[in-house]
């Protein structure tokens, strides 16, 4: 909502260049301011102990090999194509795995969602500066597959064309986001409260400090996992803490209802953030998650990254 430290944010805020989520860089903040093909292996089980026997006992099964955190990602459109459609079919179940026998309402996620979808991370935010290879591999992505890689690689694309990049040392405070569900109850408060949407709630959040992961305060002052201006906090903050979660998605929510939502969402986030591209990004992100919760939980593992003059570098994550 105000000017973030992670995102950057349009010209005239000047915003510190982080490039953080939905793609997306954490932009400034309020008042003034991945048909899928493959399946993940299941996880691994313990098993009653066999019979003493003097038979060699069975091969276990072959676990497919999870993308390490610096996988090449291909250039080749088809080769792109290929790799992405595996690697979103494995996430999704391995998504479905970590809500069926895990739990989202504690700890971190588990390794195969953390690889999987820093990988299609990395791949859509290939694709975004790559807008060639990605209009041919657009293409050769199933049906599904491509509606989604389009809207994410618009909002990053979106998103990056704000960013403006830091050249001296990265001075970032970061630090492990609340658990996906705990935070999915959060911003259901919020969106029974004031009636603001949930996936709304959660792309802003996304975008702006990539679920609560920055922590660090804007040049200018803006604060907390829904960075807020002290002006626009005192407004809307209700009396709360502007550094918790929940207190500050409530306000968010409350700001964003007073600013036309739900019945204006572009009004209402062009209030929170100044840019077209901004409020673009964020919907797209919102629009995801509506069409499928697993893209929340994908969203959720996004790592926080920042936009140097000498390239990117990714500050969480594997």
């Amino acid at each position: 909502m105000n000017d973030q430290p992670a995102v950057i944010s349009p010209p005239r805020r000047r915003v510190l260049a982080a490039v953080l989520a939905a793609v997306v860089l954490p932009l400034s903040g309020c008042g003034g301011s991945a048909g899928e093909a493959a399946s993940v292996a299941p996880r691994e089980r313990l098993s009653p102990p066999a019979p003493a026997s003097s038979a060699s006992p069975a091969p276990e099964p072959s676990v497919p090999d999870l993308p390490a955190p610096d996988e090449a990602v291909p250039k080749d459109p088809a080769r792109l194509a290929d790799a992405l459609t595996r690697t979103a079919g494995r996430l999704r179940d391995a998504i479905d795995d970590w809500r069926r026998t895990g739990d989202p309402a504690k700890g971190e996620a588990p390794e195969p969602v953390v690889l999987l979808s820093l990988y299609e991370q990395r791949v859509y935010r290939y694709l975004a500066r790559n807008p060639k290879v990605a209009s041919r591999a657009y293409g050769k992505l199933p049906k599904a597959v491509a509606a989604r890689t389009k809207d994410n690689v618009t909002a990053i694309r979106d998103l990056l064309s704000l960013a403006h990049p830091v050249s001296g040392p990265i001075k970032m405070k970061v630090k492990p986001a609340e658990p996906a569900d705990a935070l999915l109850a959060a911003f259901k408060r919020a969106e029974r409260r004031f009636g603001v949407e949930w996936e709304v709630l959660a792309a802003v959040m996304l975008v702006e400090t990539k679920f609560g992961r920055v922590r660090s305060p804007s040049y200018v002052g803006a604060r907390g996992p829904m960075q807020f201006m002290p002006g626009t906090w005192k407004a809307y903050g209700m009396g709360g803490d502007i550094d918790d979660t929940g207190d500050a998605l409530l306000a968010a929510a409350n700001y964003l209802h007073a600013s036309g939502a739900p019945g204006d969402y572009r009004r209402a986030l062009y209030a929170y953030n100044h840019s077209q591209a901004y409020v673009d990004a964020v919907l797209l992100h919102a629009r995801q998650m509506k069409q499928d919760i697993r893209n929340y939980y994908a969203y959720y593992t996004w790592q926080v990254y920042v936009i140097t003059t000498k390239g990117e570098r990714r500050l969480t994550g594997p």
